[in-house]
């Protein structure tokens, strides 16, 4: 099971189902939440509100895919340092 879901009422987060060092993401109300657990096991998380980049998190069905994408996206803009 993939431990971010988005529901009526939040986001459920199961941060020890989330292996460190990997990005994990879901779609709430048009933004993507990024979560990404360190390896001192700190829950770090970041909002994206770009619309043409929610769009094509959106489109594409595949959570690995989703992921592979979201992870380039995050080297390109440096958010991790």
């Amino acid at each position: 099971m993939y431990p971010v879901s988005p529901g009526d009422d939040g986001i459920k987060i199961q941060p020890e189902k989330m292996e460190r060092e990997k990005l994990y993401h879901c779609v709430f109300q048009d933004k993507v939440l990024l979560f990404y657990k360190d390896v001192q096991d700190v829950l770090n998380c970041y909002e994206i509100e770009e619309k043409d980049l929610v769009q094509k998190i959106k489109a594409i069905s595949n959570k690995e895919e989703a992921e592979k994408f979201l992870e380039e996206y995050v080297e390109q803009k440096d958010i991790k340092h």
